[in-house]
């Protein structure tokens, strides 16, 4: 377990992985998403982890948002070579560190969450914003316990459960998580400043999560950035002994059809707004979809 006092808040995170690879010019039109690349082409998963340490990351998320078993299996991948790639994300952000690492001279030390979606990622209709996901809890646990178990064997420093838009799928990573031999990070999708994106509170979430052992922050990723301020405001008030960390979308509209954003993003905007929730008490700060490395520049500077 990570302690807590060895790491400087406020930490600073990356920003959305998939807006970067397309600006390589990686074609992301796929079931699985960025994780498609895990294999295709490792070296723009490295180079857009790098975008970020340069920028001031202190925290880089790997690309294992929608890698699952059954998910590369569907490519005709064996069960071991599906592990391996689902390893292999954690292995593509540690050659990114360590290249950075080598060829500078920072002064901290550098985390790498281990990225995992809820569910509706694997079904990549764009589910995961609504939470309306027909599937039993049994197959939920199997889904959650086989990917947990696989990269609890990894070099990650934290396991991350990213855009989590269901009260049930929350308690049955609770769960799963007490034994886990690492810490781990929730953070859930919202619809709006009260509400998880399948209609439960916010607060529900938060207090059920408030004293879990393993998990060491609590709060909110892929949501609008008008509603964070409220919805830290709300974890704060739910009694957690969390950190709590924040990373929301650019505030873009996600068309699922066509696998598009629609919109614009502004960094120096970001950048009011991120001032604003640091000082509201967020500890742990980045961005998530359409938030690149220019957002992330200008948000290191607050620390």
């Amino acid at each position: 377990m990570i302690n807590h006092q060895q790491i400087t808040y406020p930490l600073i995170l990356d920003g959305g992985l998939s807006n970067v690879l397309e600006d390589q010019g990686c074609d992301l039109r796929h079931k699985l998403w960025s994780a498609k690349l895990i294999k295709t082409n490792p070296d723009a998963i490295v180079s857009a982890h790098l975008s970020y340490l340069k920028a001031g990351a202190q925290c880089i998320t790997t690309s294992g948002y929608q890698a699952t078993l059954k998910g590369f299996m569907d490519l005709g991948e064996t069960m071991e070579q599906a592990k391996k790639l689902m390893l292999r994300s954690v292995e593509l952000a540690e050659e990114a560190r360590d290249i950075f690492l080598g060829s500078t001279n920072v002064n901290h030390k550098i985390y790498i969450a281990a990225s995992m979606g809820p569910y509706g990622a694997f079904l990549a209709d764009g589910s995961e914003y609504r939470g309306d996901y027909s599937v039993s809890e049994t197959a939920l646990k199997k889904f959650h316990s086989e990917r947990i178990k696989i990269l609890e064997s990894s070099n990650a420093d934290f396991l991350a459960f990213e855009t989590i838009p269901s009260l049930i799928e929350i308690k049955i990573l609770s769960d799963l998580l007490i034994n886990s031999p690492k810490p781990a990070w929730m953070s859930f999708s919202c619809k709006d400043e009260f509400h998880l994106n399948d209609g439960h509170k916010i607060s529900a979430a938060v207090q059920f999560l408030a004293r879990h052992p393993k998990i060491f922050a609590l709060g909110v990723n892929c949501t609008a950035p008008k509603y964070i301020s409220k919805i830290i405001q709300i974890i704060k008030n739910a009694g957690s002994d969390k950190r709590i960390i924040v990373y929301p979308n650019s505030g873009e509209v996600y068309n699922a059809e066509s696998k598009s954003w629609q919109g614009i993003s502004d960094p120096d905007l970001f950048l009011t707004m991120a001032r604003e929730w640091l000082e509201m008490g967020a500890d742990i700060l980045g961005g998530c979809c359409r938030i690149g490395p220019d957002h992330i520049k200008k948000i290191q500077g607050l620390k």
